[in-house]
This record gives structure tokens, C-alpha cells and sequence, in this order.
């Protein structure tokens, strides 16, 4: 009896354990040019962003970040810089810009933009939590169930940020 009592403490504790894994999950949604950001299944934040404008793509899929810069300068653009770069498939980096008029609405070479303050929240929770513990998930668009497809368990749509 004493065994089973054991087992099944172990047993809760593994479960809890697994489902409050730290996890970020970043959602860019192309056709409402807005990300938000899960942090252990509960919704954190919801920004605007600028995606690539007309000639220009932004890529979709599912990624992981590769790399990070605090200040980032651009080879391929001006020596542009990029501040708070996320990079996820090669050039492609979610950052910050200074043209926060054009959030809301394409106007990128392919990167994701972001005010450069929530950049910054973005950069930090890479840091903290770990590049192969965040999922960037770029679709044309997101609903809950493709949402709810990346959690292993149940997420909650908590505190928002609008910016």
C-alpha cells in the first residue's frame, strides 16, 4: 500500500511536472500583421507587426530560434540596423524597428518587426528561457486550433498587452 502511495505522488508530480514546462510559443499571424506570445500555454502579450511588404516574403512554418543579436546591423539592406534579433531561418529575424507608423501592416523585406520595446521582451525571454524552449510559429493565419496543436496540454488566454 505504501508502494502505491509512492508511485502515485511520483506519478502526479511527473505530470505536473510536464505540463508546467517552461515553453514559448510565439504566433505570427500574417493576415492580421500581429504576434502574441504564450508563456507556459497562458497568453502573455499581443503586438502589431510589419511582415514582408508586396515583392518580398516572409517565411511560414514552424521554427525555432538559431541565434540572437542585441543590435544587429542588416549586410544585405543598408547596414540596417536591427535591434533585439530573434533569428529563425537564416536572414529571417523577428526585431525591432524604428518605424513603428508602418505596425499594423506589411512594409518589411521578409523580417517581422516589432516596437523595439517589445523586441526587447522577446530577445529577454529567449535569453531566459532558452533557444531550444521557444517555437515561432509563422502562418498566413492563426486560429486556436492550430494554437492549441503546439501544446501538449491546455492553454489559457491570460493577461494581454496591446501595443
Amino acid at each position: 500500500m505504501r508502494a502505491v502511495c509512492i508511485l502515485s505522488v511520483l506519478l502526479m508530480w511527473s505530470v505536473f511536472s510536464m505540463a508546467s514546462a517552461d515553453v514559448v510559443d510565439v504566433t505570427v499571424d500574417i493576415s492580421k500583421q500581429s504576434m502574441e506570445v504564450y508563456v507556459d500555454g497562458y497568453r502573455k502579450h499581443t503586438w502589431k507587426i510589419s511582415s514582408a511588404r508586396k515583392g518580398y516574403h516572409t517565411p511560414r512554418g514552424d521554427f525555432r530560434p538559431q541565434w540572437i543579436s542585441r543590435m544587429h546591423y542588416s549586410k544585405k539592406y543598408d547596414n540596417s540596423p536591427m535591434p533585439y534579433s530573434v533569428f529563425f531561418n537564416g536572414g529571417y529575424a523577428i526585431h525591432g524597428t524604428n518605424y513603428t507608423s508602418r505596425l499594423g501592416r506589411p512594409a518589411s523585406h521578409g523580417c517581422v518587426r516589432l516596437r523595439t520595446s517589445n523586441a526587447r521582451k522577446l530577445y529577454n525571454l529567449v535569453k531566459k528561457y532558452g533557444k531550444e524552449n521557444i517555437r515561432i510559429i509563422v502562418r498566413h493565419q492563426i486560429d486556436s486550433a492550430t494554437i492549441a496543436s503546439h501544446f501538449k496540454g491546455p492553454f489559457m488566454l491570460g493577461e494581454e498587452e496591446f501595443n
